[in-house]
């Protein structure tokens, strides 16, 4: 028999979602060279939101670290109100009224092809496909692409699935085994959107691409999961908590990681590209630079990046949130408070990055405004 070589074995593979996409595009080259530009974005219902995740080009990617609210990008949106995919022979009929357009046009890209993706019926985010020629996007070419389309979309559903599926399942049990959990809803909202903040304001200095931050952006609302060992006459106790109580209340960092482990086997995911980003959140987030923290008396840069954004994330929502034994703090009492602890337990750089954002965080604090406390 002919010796055959499947061309995109790289999908079954470990290989982390970008390098699939390469391996996607690639195979697309070979039938359409003129398809310049693969990328991905996903779409956040909650907030509105649509967020670069992952892009493929010779190129390095003339759009990172952007996100827009859906409402105002009239031209996708249109794609959602007529249920079809969207194709541009000329990318300057969109002039210079939005940002993601005029990078794309500055690099070069004169015709596009969108695709939506959906799950269950729900939209998911946009797979995009762009040419430096215009008019690229023949009747012939899109019945093509479509299939690729999809094909993009099916990996991307596959491995965000996964973990929204793996997210889901933690909240239950957390509901589950303290049904009156203080970690509201709206805090684990408000802590993703300040972490996905920060992260993307920091992006740059520590090297994080998109595809990190969205994980940092989903990881974050996981980072007290060892709480659902705590007990709850320690978890929901109203005052201060005794020095055995609160020592037992320290051990939920490395309760956490071992729930996480468990599991991320439970779920088939031990493999997964990302996992230290989810471990290092669970164990790490109460680390503090001056090696005070827990649980292992980490220092300095010792603390991986995302531990230590979600720890201001975390300090900051818990400061302007009304607690049982405390009332909320105003946002400049806060900021003052984080810039305190600035470089002594916290980040510097990941501080100034939520304090410099102050209508980022204000826009964040009124879309998830705190739920009424029993």
């Amino acid at each position: 028999m002919p010796e055959h070589k499947d061309i995109l074995s790289d999908l079954d593979s470990r290989l982390p979602i970008d390098k699939k996409l390469l391996a996607i595009h690639r195979v697309l080259k070979q039938h359409l060279d003129f398809i310049d530009r693969v990328a991905v974005a996903l779409y956040d219902p909650k907030a509105d939101s649509l967020k670069t995740f992952v892009s493929s080009s010779e190129r390095p990617s003339p759009l990172v670290h952007y996100e827009a609210r859906l409402a105002d990008v009239w031209s996708l949106r249109d794609i959602l109100e007529t249920g079809r995919p969207r194709v541009v022979d000329d990318l300057a009929i969109f002039g210079a009224e939005h940002l993601h357009t005029q990078k794309i046009r500055a690099e070069g890209f004169q015709s596009s092809y969108t695709l939506p993706m959906y799950i269950g019926g729900h939209f998911f985010g946009f797979v995009f496909f762009n040419s430096f020629k215009k008019a690229a996007f023949t009747p012939n070419i899109l019945h093509q692409l479509d299939v690729f389309g999809h094909l993009v979309s099916l990996m991307v559903i596959h491995e965000i699935g996964q973990i929204q599926t793996l997210i889901a399942a933690v909240k239950s049990t957390r509901l589950m085994t303290h049904h009156r959990d203080p970690e509201t809803g709206t805090h684990l909202d408000r802590m993703s959107g300040y972490a996905q903040l920060i992260a993307r304001h920091i992006a740059e200095q520590f090297g994080l691409s998109d595809e990190v931050i969205e994980y940092i952006f989903l990881f974050a609302s996981l980072h007290d999961v060892g709480k659902i060992g705590i007990p709850d006459r320690i978890l929901l106790k109203p005052g201060n908590l005794n020095d055995e109580e609160a020592a037992l209340m320290r051990t939920h960092a490395a309760q956490g990681l071992n729930i996480i482990d468990d599991l991320m086997a439970d779920f088939g995911l031990a493999g997964f590209q990302h996992l230290d980003i989810l471990r290092n959140i669970a164990q790490f987030h109460h680390e503090t630079l001056n090696g005070t923290g827990y649980p292992n008396g980490l220092k300095d840069g010792d603390i991986p990046i995302e531990a230590r954004i979600v720890a201001v994330a975390d300090v900051f929502d818990a400061l302007t949130s009304k607690r049982p034994y405390k009332e909320a703090w105003g946002n400049d009492e806060a900021f003052a408070a984080l810039r305190k602890l600035a470089g002594i337990k916290l980040d510097a750089d990941c501080v100034e990055a939520l304090v410099s954002n102050r209508p980022a965080v204000e826009e964040i604090q009124q879309s998830f405004q705190e739920e009424f406390y029993a």
